[in-house]
């Protein structure tokens, strides 16, 4: 069976390729990697020939087959379906679907016939996997795994990341990220690929040239001795670079030639899109079972990289990946053996993509490096304290950043940053950046409680605010207090407007919060602002008054606000 599955498998590599760069465009919803189990058992059990699919071939599969061969019925419950109907329509739409199949739409269909039965044997494999014996740990992660390490990222000290200026300076200089753009060029607008591999050997030597690969010493296909230029194929891919056409064809996008590209945030962008290609550095082995016993170490180095401060022995290093391979698998001594540098190509793909530097036998996390794994650690859900550098640091970023931070911290970072700007400038962008989103209540009054620190110096922020209608109401009140000349008196309306405000805030802490908020004014205060406050042409107004209307313990008050909540909505 084992032979079987190997010769399947080999059968669908190629297809399954083609079908994950088509289903990056045509797609992106689905996941690409829940297709390979289901075509693959319906290639064993249902049809030698891949292109030929049955409705009740397709039952089968998915109510009786896949259910003993899933790996995660939670993700199958949630993709597999979808997965599989991107799969059938690609097949259908390249021409594929082998004549004898049943119709795409007959396909379809039976897919939506078997949705429920299919779910609720998802959750019924995952009511019996919550029921087994918690201390069987079959399901280890791998070497790339960020979960044992959450507590020990979420108390390291604050990481500060650099402008995004140095950042995309850095990223322009990516070798790898220019052999991608190379290799799309190389590809052209329109290149033919193969079922059994994407380039014939002559295409192949071709595409080393390129991008500046040595052709190998090989008496076999060439195609199967360059997994470096399948990595660098798959990275254009990541990258955007390349993407599927139509008539089994691949084209380079049209802005690749650009690489690097002027705009910062472009070249950013790009860079991020490719930064999952990280897991292309882990070793790759002749034999299937001793690579996966190193999957992952590559995001193995990059947090054991940051944890331990940025730099570390590569010795030290190798010997600690060693040991947590063998602990993961049992398979991982032998396979550390087996790669003789398993770190050789990690590094060397982290250099490429410009995130680590090795110097002296220290491997070191770059800049850009810190940002890059900073962001897998987020997609990872694992909390890390990772702020922007304060010299790089914007208005909205510090105003942003602060209303999460206790107040000590948040005040600590306030005057590290104005330490950095005049207090005129300091004012200026502070209320720039309340100004951006009139709907952000919390930020408005985070600025301008920290303008009002600033004094006589903040009186032409103050003034330009005036035009500003939700820092209006600030403006008046701080020039009122600086006894500026000229400057307007605070209306009732300003009032109004910073009560809105400070409502607004309030039930973001939650209901309880607003709701003695409300007790704290009394409900005669309230129903006497209910009676005006309507006419304020605040951004949360009418979901404030709903709220009241749903929340206040006097009754009174609650239809009172029903009242002026119907008068805001009538304007």
């Amino acid at each position: 069976m084992t032979d079987r599955i190997e010769v399947a498998a080999t059968e669908l590599r190629p297809l399954l390729e083609e079908f994950i760069m088509w289903a990056r465009a045509n797609a992106p919803g689905s996941d690409p990697e829940l297709v390979g189990p289901a075509a693959l058992w319906h290639r064993l059990a249902f049809s030698q020939d891949l292109g030929t699919w049955k409705r009740a071939d397709l039952r089968n599969l998915l109510l009786d087959r896949m259910p003993k061969v899933v790996q995660d019925p939670d993700a199958a419950a949630d993709g597999m379906l979808p997965a599989v109907d991107a799969y059938l329509t690609f097949l259908s739409q390249t021409g594929r679907l082998a004549e004898g199949s049943d119709s795409l739409a007959d396909l379809q269909a039976e897919l939506d016939d078997v949705e429920d039965e299919f779910v609720d044997l998802m959750e019924d494999l995952l009511e019996d996997a919550d029921g087994e014996d918690d201390e069987e740990d079959d399901g280890a992660g791998d070497l790339g795994d960020f979960e044992p390490f959450a507590d020990e990222l979420a108390e390291l000290d604050t990481i500060r990341l650099r402008p995004d200026s140095e950042l995309a300076a850095a990223a322009r200089q990516a070798p790898l990220v220019a052999m991608a753009r190379d290799l799309a060029l190389w590809v052209g607008s329109g290149r033919k690929v193969g079922e059994d591999t994407l380039l014939t050997d002559a295409e192949v030597e071709e595409a080393l040239a390129a991008v500046g690969l040595p052709r190998p010493e090989t008496e076999g296909p060439i195609a199967e001795a360059v997994p470096h230029l399948w990595n660098i194929w798959n990275l254009a891919v990541d990258l955007e670079f390349l993407q599927p056409g139509e008539g089994n064809t691949v084209a380079v996008q049209d802005d690749t030639e650009e690489w690097p590209f002027d705009d910062d945030e472009d070249v950013l962008d790009a860079w991020m899109l490719g930064l999952h290609s990280v897991d292309y550095g882990d070793p790759e082995l002749d034999d299937d079972d001793l690579t996966m016993a190193l999957a992952g170490l590559t995001r193995g180095v990059l947090v054991r990289l940051l944890l331990a401060g940025g730099s570390r022995d590569l010795d030290e290093l190798a010997q600690d990946l060693a040991e947590t391979a063998a602990d993961l698998d049992e398979l991982g001594s032998d396979a550390w053996e087996a790669a003789g540098d398993p770190l050789a190509p990690a590094i060397d793909w982290l250099v490429g993509y410009g995130m680590v530097e090795l110097r002296d036998k220290a491997l070191s996390l770059t800049p850009l490096g810190t940002e890059g794994v900073i962001h897998l650690v987020d997609d990872a859900d694992i909390e890390v304290d990772a702020r922007p550098a304060i010299e790089s640091m914007s208005a909205h970023e510090l105003l942003a950043l602060s209303a999460e931070l206790p107040e000590e911290e948040a005040d600590a970072e306030f005057a590290a940053w104005m330490r950095l700007r005049e207090p005129g400038k300091a004012a200026e962008e502070l209320l720039e950046a309340a100004a951006e989103d009139e709907s952000d209540a919390l930020i408005r009054v985070q600025a301008a409680s920290v303008v009002g620190t600033l004094g006589a110096a903040a009186i032409p922020a103050w003034q330009a605010a005036l035009k500003q209608s939700s820092l209006r109401p600030y403006a008046a009140t701080h020039l009122s207090q600086l006894e500026v000349e000229g400057a307007p008196e605070p209306t009732q309306d300003d009032t109004h407007w910073l009560i809105l405000d400070m409502w607004t805030i309030s039930a973001g802490l939650g209901r309880s919060e607003f709701v003695s908020s409300l007790r704290d004014i009394g409900p005669d205060m309230v129903n006497s602002l209910l009676e005006v406050i309507w006419k304020i042409p605040h951004a949360h107004v009418e979901e404030l008054l709903d709220l009241i209307s749903q929340v206040h313990p006097d009754k009174q008050v609650a239809k009172a606000a029903r009242r002026a909540l119907f008068k805001a909505r009538s304007l």
